[in-house]
């Protein structure tokens, strides 16, 4: 399939079922943490799956490579992303699978209804206005920083998406960690299972992968942690498996 490319453009191999994702280097591209959220989060056969704050459309696409899941839907605010997400879904001809919408996190349970989802994934923004600068790149700015969506109006949302007994994902920075956890748990979406990533064996971690249950009983798991990089450019064995290299 031909698809039309846009300036600044370009397409990327997702070494996943030949799968190949478009993305604009001027605006944002994905990193480590979606594809390390497409590899904790999980979904069964006959489930629904919806990611908030799409972006490039990476999570839905690796997500529907490695899992059994029945339909992917993907919401994302900026236009013109939603609109580069749908090329690339129609690229890797995944028009049934996955369908990308143009929209707000904060309206979300409002376009797709209430309870119409088992598994529901998200990569937020991780500052909030005390930390870090704000990038003067706009896209980039929404993408990293709290400017359209606090991560409460994250997780309201995802609860009232999701039916009830039904798994919200996850990645963020551990530097919010209490705060994600008491505001997830105001949700009623219960923590049940937690690992951290540290770039190098010997440093502190850098994210964190959480899995909550709607609903659920308090008891989490914490398990081992992901380690990135063997040494100075070259990545852990659990990485490279994660990756699909």
């Amino acid at each position: 399939m031909t698809i039309e490319l846009l300036e600044h453009e370009r397409i990327d191999d997702l070494q996943r079922n030949g799968y190949r994702i478009i993305q604009n280097e001027k605006k944002f591209c994905f990193g480590m943490d979606a594809v390390l959220l497409s590899g904790f989060a999980r979904a069964e056969r006959q489930e629904e799956v919806l990611d908030l704050g799409t972006g490039t459309g990476i999570i839905p696409i690796l997500m529907e490579a490695k899992t059994d899941g029945k339909h992917f839907s993907a919401l994302e605010i900026q236009k013109d992303m939603a609109e580069m997400a749908g090329r690339s879904v129609a690229l890797n001809n995944l028009e049934d699978k996955i369908t990308i919408v143009a929209g707000d996190i904060k309206e979300a349970s409002k376009i797709f209804g209430k309870a119409s989802f088992d598994v529901v994934t998200c990569n937020p923004p991780y500052m909030n206005q005390n930390h870090g600068l704000k990038n003067p790149d706009e896209p980039k700015a929404i993408a990293r920083h709290e400017i359209l969506c606090t991560f409460r109006d994250v997780a309201r949302e995802a609860a009232a998406l999701l039916r009830t007994g039904g798994r919200f994902y996850l990645v963020h920075r551990p530097h919010r960690l209490a705060e994600i956890i008491c505001t997830l748990k105001e949700y009623h979406l219960e923590p049940k299972r937690m690992k951290y990533v540290h770039p190098y064996e010997d440093e502190e971690a850098n994210m964190v992968l959480i899995e909550a249950f709607r609903g659920g009983r308090p008891q989490m798991r914490v398990e081992a942690p992901i380690i990135v990089y063997e040494r100075p450019g070259v990545y852990t064995p659990e990485i490279y498996e994660i990756y699909g290299y």
